[in-house]
Order: C-alpha cells, then sequence, then structure tokens
C-alpha cells in the first residue's frame, strides 16, 4: 500500500504541540503537517460528532485517503467502547487526558498519558476508556474504506444521527477524491 506520512513524524509533531490549551494544539498540528506533507492537510478544523464500537467522542479531520487518515480525536467528559478490529494499523498520540486500554491476551490495565503512544497493530481489539477529558492525534494505515461500517454503524443503527452521517462521509469522500486526484490512494 502507498503510505505518505510517517509515525515518527506524527509522535515529533504531537510531541511539540503537548502542553498547550487543544485549539492551539491542533492548529500547530495542523500547520505543521501541512509543512511536512504539503498538499495532504485539510483546512477547515470543524469538529464532528463520531459514535463507534459503544464511545462516543468528536473528531476533526486532517487527512483522509483509501489508505491514511490522520484525524483528532477525543472527548471533553470521558467515554469507553471497543476499538474495532481492523486491516490497519492505528497509532493514538495522546495530546492531553488518559486513556486506558486492555485486550482479550491479558487481563492488566494499560495506561496511556500526554505523549504516549498507544498503537494497535492491525488485526487486535481492544476495550478502551477515555475516563474524563481526552484527546489524541490518531493516524490509521491500512485499508480504511473497510473500517467504515465501524466507524459509522452506532450512527446508522443507533444514534440515527443523519446529520452527523452525512458530515462524517461528505469530509471522508471530499478528502479521498482529492487525494486520488493528487495521485494518493
Amino acid at each position: 500500500m502507498s503510505f505518505i506520512f510517517e509515525p515518527d513524524v506524527l509522535a515529533r509533531i504531537a510531541k511539540d504541540a503537548l502542553g498547550q490549551p487543544l485549539e492551539v494544539m491542533v492548529e500547530q498540528i495542523a500547520e505543521q503537517l501541512e509543512r511536512e506533507y504539503p498538499g495532504h492537510i485539510r483546512d477547515d478544523r470543524e469538529w464532528v460528532l463520531n459514535n463507534a464500537g459503544g464511545a462516543m467522542g468528536m473528531m476533526t479531520v486532517l487527512h483522509a485517503s483509501i489508505t491514511e487518515y490522520v484525524i483528532i480525536f477525543g472527548t471533553p467528559i470521558g467515554t469507553e467502547g471497543h476499538t474495532g478490529r481492523f486491516w490497519a494499523e492505528d497509532y493514538f498520540f495522546i495530546l492531553e487526558g488518559e486513556q486506558w486500554a486492555y485486550s482479550e491476551a491479558s487481563p492488566v490495565k494499560e495506561i496511556y498519558r500526554p505523549g504516549d503512544l498507544h498503537v494497535l497493530p492491525q488485526g487486535v481489539a481492544q476495550g478502551y476508556r477515555m475516563p474524563d477529558r481526552c484527546f489524541a492525534l490518531e493516524y490509521a494505515r491500512g485499508f480504511i474504506p473497510a473500517m467504515l461500517p465501524f466507524g459509522l454503524a452506532d450512527t446508522m443503527f443507533g444514534t440515527l444521527d443523519w446529520r452527523t452521517l452525512g458530515r462524517t462521509l461528505s469530509k471522508y469522500g471530499a478528502s479521498s477524491i482529492k487525494e486520488l486526484m493528487q495521485g494518493k490512494i
């Protein structure tokens, strides 16, 4: 598959933004990503609700294509749910707050704090909790369209929030088409 983003670069950019108000971190991350990956970062920073795996949060999409996405995801009040099990790797760079996780392989609680990286390898699922306010820079690489049913099912069959569904599909679709027109799958 064709990937343009590098986890090491994303980690550096996330760590450089730590300790600032969320809005400042988001803008700084987006600006640094645009310098590193010109033409591949969305201009808008609009937040969209997200219900997936029983958890509710919000996201702003920085990049989306067939093989990658980069978002800021989190919640101001806490949430918990299932991570999903994907044909993609998922990198979760904690910007503020804490994320807790556990897997079927171990009954031990994993704790991730600002500056930490939580990697979910391809094919692995976990339970996770953000016990209070928590936001992260999230990067997924793999076959992203296969992730969409998980990412949209709670909205389609649970919350019935058609506005959020439309906004999510619009942002993903427009970004993916833009990337395809640039030769990026």
